[in-house]
């Protein structure tokens, strides 16, 4: 009998073996790759969802600066910043309050990188998209800083004033969704809501916000209740047919129906509980030196950044 060979050193599995995709090769041409299920895509979906929240509660609980500013101060001097970039008509400007903006994230005790990603993969990359016309010459004539190609002996590329424009327009943007997401992650919603009425919001709306609020995790509750058991109920791998697409309008109606009969019954019983569309706290809103001094400098800053653009301008 012959001795087996002697294995020379740990040999690394190849990246396709231990892989947790269908196929068995990078290139597909074993197998195809199989479509993910759909049931697997909502529930996923789902939890991403009460991540998402549960990372707000705890960044609202959490020590920093603007988690200690009393709500109706925080409303009403964020909502100034907003005004202000509004105003400024100068993408330095905007750059400036922007990292003004970083810098209460940081002092809030919030990540810079989640807080980057919660900002630009929106709302901001969408409305680069929105201005990506304006930039070219025959959209907004003026100087061309980079030619593209030509069209009749005529240059056709990208102007600077349509890049100023565009720019101009997505950092205001950007820094406007930024003192916003600054609000919301850093303040408690029924505290949110408390300091929304007091400021005067009707209180219509206020209810309005509160119970879409509520709802929004009932009806996450109840689909993915449902599609748990169908997966539940399911011999083999999901079918992408007209059997499947049958099940999801099925379920949507389910759930219409679902929701209007939670709804009169949440509504009967708030009401024999005295619930009259005013939201309550367990804290006192109490102001202290503490809340003059930030909108104080927020105020100051603002009204610098202003001031400059004015100078620069003259």
């Amino acid at each position: 009998m012959s001795a087996a060979p002697a294995v020379a050193g740990p040999e690394r599995a190849p990246d396709w073996l231990v892989s947790n995709q269908v196929a068995m090769c990078p290139c597909g041409c074993i197998g195809k790759r199989k479509k993910g299920s759909f049931v697997e895509k909502t529930l996923d979906g789902g939890a991403n969802l009460l991540r998402q929240t549960v990372f707000s509660e705890d960044a609202a609980a959490r020590r920093g600066l603007l988690q200690r500013i009393d709500p109706r101060v925080k409303l009403l001097t964020l909502i100034a910043l907003v005004v202000v970039a509004a105003l400024l008509h100068s993408i330095p400007g905007l750059l400036a309050l922007y990292a003004a903006t970083l810098a209460l994230a940081a002092a809030s005790a919030l990540p810079i990188g989640f807080f980057l990603k919660r900002v630009w993969l929106f709302v901001p990359i969408f409305t680069g998209i929105i201005v990506l016309p304006a930039t070219f010459s025959f959209v907004t004539s003026g100087d061309i800083v980079l030619t593209l190609w030509h069209w009749n002996g005529q240059p056709v590329g990208l102007t600077e004033q349509g890049l100023t424009s565009a720019g101009l327009v997505v950092s205001r943007v950007a820094t406007s969704i930024s003192l916003v997401v600054l609000l919301t992650l850093t303040t408690p919603w029924v505290r949110l809501l408390a300091a929304l009425r007091s400021l005067g919001v009707p209180r219509v709306f206020i209810l309005i916000i509160g119970m879409a609020y509520r709802y929004l995790f009932l009806l996450l509750a109840s689909v993915t209740d449902m599609y748990e058991s169908r997966k539940a109920r399911t011999v083999g791998a999901t079918a992408h047919d007209k059997e499947a697409r049958r099940f999801v309008a099925a379920s949507a109606g389910a759930l219409v129906g679902k929701a209007n009969v939670l709804s009169e019954d949440v509504y009967q019983a708030m009401t024999a509980r005295g619930y009259r569309g005013t939201p309550r706290t367990l804290e006192r809103g109490r102001l202290r030196p503490l809340d003059g001094a930030f909108a104080a400098a927020a105020l100051v800053v603002g009204a610098a950044l202003l001031w400059a653009e004015g100078r620069l301008e003259i």
